[in-house]
C-alpha cells in the first residue's frame, strides 16, 4: 500500500514538473513574440517617420539637400522601403565646376517634373549631396569626381547599373528620366519651362524674309540665287555633320576641367561621347576642308587669269591638307588604336 502511494506521488510530481515546463515554454514564446512584435512595430514607426520627413522636405523642395548625417540616416540606414536618387556634386563657386551647374539645372527639371505630376510617390525621392556640405559622404563612398548620379534602391546595395553613365548618356533630363525608369520602374514625363528662343528666331526670320519681299517686291530674282541657297544648304549640312543634333538630344557639357590638374579638355577621349566645344571644332575643320574644295573647283573652272588661279589652287590644297590632317588627328584621339595619320599624329 505504501509503495503504491509512493509511485502515485512520483507520477504526480513528474506531471507537475512537465506542466510547469510547458507553462514556462509558453511564457517564453509569448515574451519572444511580444518582443518581435514590439520590434516590428518600432521598425514601422521609424520607417513611417523617415517617409513623412522626406515627404515634408519634398513638398517644399523637389531636390532634398543632404549633409553627412541626413545621408546616413535617410539613405544608408535601414529600415527603408523607398529608392533615393542622389546627385553628388560641387556647386560652390570656388570649385569652378561648370558641368556641375549644368547637370544641376537638368536634375532640377527632372525632380520638378516628378514632383508636380502623377508620378509623384513616396517610393522614390531625389536628393543632392554637395562636397562642401558632405565631404565625409564622398570619402565614405570613395568618390573623387562630380557630378555623379547614384540610385540607392529600396532593398540591397547599389549595383553597377545604379551608377549613371554620365559620360556616355549626358545629363539631359530626358536621359536621366529613362535611367530612373529603368532602375525604379517610376516613369517621369519631363516637363521643361517654356523656351521662347525658337519662336523668336522663327519670327525674326519671317520678319527678315517679309522685309526683303516688301522692299524688293518688284524684283524677286534674289530668291532664285543658286549661290545663296547653296551657302544656306552647306551651313545646314556642316551643322548637322558636326554633331549639333547629338548635343541637342544628350545635353553634354561644353568642356571638361580636370579637378586635380585644372587642365581643360575640349575633345572627349571616348568615341561614345563628345563635348559641345568639340562639335564647334569639327564644324570649323569641316568648313576649312569645304572652303579648300571650293577654291580648287573655282581654280579649275573660272575665267580668271592663270596667276590668280594658281594662287587659288595652292590655297585650296593647303586648306584641304591642313584641316583634313586636324580632322584625322581628332578621329585618332577618340578611336584609340586607329593606325593611320596624316601630317599630325
Amino acid at each position: 500500500m505504501g509503495s503504491g502511494w509512493a509511485g502515485l506521488s512520483r507520477r504526480w510530481q513528474r506531471g507537475a514538473a512537465m506542466a510547469a515546463l510547458a507553462v514556462l515554454a509558453l511564457l517564453l514564446l509569448a515574451a519572444c513574440g511580444g518582443q518581435r512584435a514590439a520590434g516590428q512595430k518600432r521598425k514601422e514607426m521609424v520607417l513611417s517617420e523617415k517617409v513623412n520627413q522626406l515627404m515634408e522636405w519634398a513638398s517644399k523642395r523637389s531636390v532634398i539637400r543632404m549633409n553627412g548625417d541626413k545621408f546616413r540616416r535617410f539613405v544608408k540606414a535601414p529600415p527603408r522601403n523607398y529608392s533615393v536618387i542622389v546627385m553628388f556634386t560641387a556647386l560652390q563657386p570656388h570649385r569652378q565646376c561648370v558641368v556641375c551647374k549644368q547637370a544641376d539645372e537638368e536634375y532640377q527639371i527632372l525632380a520638378n517634373s516628378w514632383r508636380y505630376s502623377s508620378a509623384f510617390t513616396n517610393k522614390i525621392f531625389f536628393a543632392m549631396v554637395d562636397f562642401d556640405e558632405g565631404s565625409d559622404v564622398f570619402q565614405m563612398l570613395n568618390m573623387n569626381s562630380a557630378p555623379t548620379f547614384i540610385n540607392f534602391p529600396a532593398k540591397g546595395k547599389p549595383k553597377r547599373g545604379d551608377t549613371y553613365e554620365l559620360q556616355v548618356r549626358g545629363f539631359a533630363a530626358e536621359q536621366l528620366a529613362r535611367w530612373v525608369a529603368d532602375r525604379t520602374d517610376v516613369n517621369i514625363r519631363v516637363i521643361r519651362p517654356p523656351n521662347y528662343a525658337g519662336p523668336l528666331m522663327l519670327g525674326l526670320l519671317l520678319a527678315v524674309i517679309g522685309g526683303l519681299v516688301y522692299l524688293r517686291g518688284s524684283n524677286l530674282d534674289f530668291l532664285y540665287n543658286k549661290t545663296g541657297w547653296a551657302f544656306a544648304a552647306l551651313c545646314f549640312v556642316l551643322a548637322m555633320t558636326s554633331g549639333q543634333m547629338w548635343n541637342h538630344i544628350r545635353g553634354p557639357p561644353y568642356a571638361h576641367k580636370n579637378p586635380h590638374t585644372g587642365q581643360v579638355s575640349y575633345i572627349h577621349g571616348s568615341s561614345q561621347a563628345q563635348f559641345v566645344a568639340e562639335t564647334h571644332i569639327v564644324l570649323l575643320f569641316n568648313g576649312g576642308v569645304t572652303l579648300g574644295m571650293v577654291l580648287l573647283h573655282e581654280a579649275a573652272t573660272s575665267d580668271l587669269d592663270v596667276g590668280k588661279r594658281k594662287i587659288m589652287c595652292i590655297a585650296g590644297i593647303g586648306l584641304v591638307v591642313l584641316f583634313f590632317s586636324w580632322l584625322l588627328s581628332v578621329f585618332r584621339s577618340k578611336y584609340h588604336g586607329y593606325p593611320y595619320s596624316f601630317l599630325m599624329s
